[in-house]
C-alpha cells in the first residue's frame, strides 16, 4: 500500500480535515485531524485508523506505525 492511496482512504473514510502519511520502508507515520476525534480517547482515535491499515499490516507491508490522531480543537 504507497502512502497516496492510505491517505485517500482515511481523507474518505474518516472525513478527516488533513491527512499526511509518510512511509519509509516497513514504517509509517500517519497525522491526521478528523472532527470524529472529538472527545474520544487516544486508544479510540488510534483503533478507528488502524482500521485502514490493518490489510498492509497483516501482509507485512507495513511494521511499525506512528499515529497522530487530533480534532480540529487541538491543532
Amino acid at each position: 500500500m504507497d502512502a497516496e492511496s492510505l491517505k485517500r482512504m482515511l481523507e474518505e473514510g474518516l472525513g478527516a480535515l488533513s491527512v499526511s502519511v509518510e512511509i519509509e520502508g516497513d514504517r509509517a507515520l500517519v497525522q491526521i485531524v478528523a472532527e470524529r476525534f472529538e472527545g474520544l480517547s487516544k486508544v479510540k482515535r488510534q483503533q478507528m485508523v488502524y482500521k485502514y491499515l490493518n490489510e498492509a499490516i497483516a501482509t507485512g507491508a507495513i511494521h511499525a506505525v506512528t499515529i497522530q490522531a487530533r480534532a480540529p480543537s487541538e491543532t
